[in-house]
């Protein structure tokens, strides 16, 4: 008898056909919803696009890569957790999606036990993250991130360009944390940071503070990055 887990949902990501079948069956059998992908594009899009709580991420994958699909997921839905499947000698990309903010990993061959422990683990630790963001509260308005504008109290409008909207969002959904400049190229504007100037982002920065009326929610930590007042 499956076990109840209050009908999460759980995306599988992963290419071979036995090894997809094993993880969705398992996870069935205890009780999850599962939605289930073959590639990278697939994959992606279910992820981003569809409601589930948790994603199981393979690293090798026809199409999108498991790392270009986590950037993807952690740009949009930032605090939807995910665990990577990776091969044993995948370490150099089990490290890498760490960094990118995946919350754990198996190696494979893994057991059915192991797998499920991890995933509950997991989900037990999600309930306490932040979820993702549809609007975020201002001093004197609001900023609504589907309609990729600020409205404020008086009345008044003003859009944000899809850039603003995905740092600013990315800053909210790590609010009282200063956010280095590296990682927001990584994770905003998906490049990789090394030797990269990094003045792009003061610009964007001061151009959001502008649309924002300069309300103070966007500060200035000296030496580390950026970081939205919690």
């Amino acid at each position: 008898m499956a076990s109840p887990v209050s009908q999460r949902t759980v995306l599988t990501i992963e290419d071979d056909a036995a090894i997809r079948r094993g993880i969705v069956d398992a996870l069935a059998f205890a009780g999850y919803e599962v939605i289930e992908a073959a590639d990278g594009a697939a994959g992606c899009a279910a992820a981003v696009r569809r409601s589930v709580d948790l994603v199981l991420l393979d690293m090798v994958l026809p199409g999108l890569t498991g790392l270009e699909i986590l950037r993807e997921v952690r740009n949009a839905r930032p605090t939807l957790p995910v665990i990577i499947l990776s091969a044993r000698g995948e370490e150099q990309d089990r490290v890498a999606g760490l960094r990118l903010g995946a919350d754990d990993y198996v190696v494979k061959p893994f057991s059915v036990n192991e797998l499920l422990a991890r995933v509950e683990a997991v989900l037990r630790r999600s309930p306490g993250r932040p979820r993702d963001l549809e609007e975020l509260p201002l001093a004197a308005g609001r900023v609504d991130f589907a309609r990729c504008e600020v409205a404020f109290d008086d009345g008044g409008r003003t859009e944000l360009t899809e850039r603003e909207v995905t740092l600013l969002r990315y800053l909210a959904c790590h609010a009282g944390r200063a956010v280095p400049r590296e990682e927001l190229l990584e994770n905003v504007w998906q490049i990789d940071a090394r030797g990269v100037n990094t003045r792009t982002i003061d610009m964007h920065v001061a151009r959001l503070r502008e649309k924002l009326r300069d309300d103070g929610a966007v500060v200035t930590v000296r030496g580390r990055g950026y970081m939205l007042r919690g």
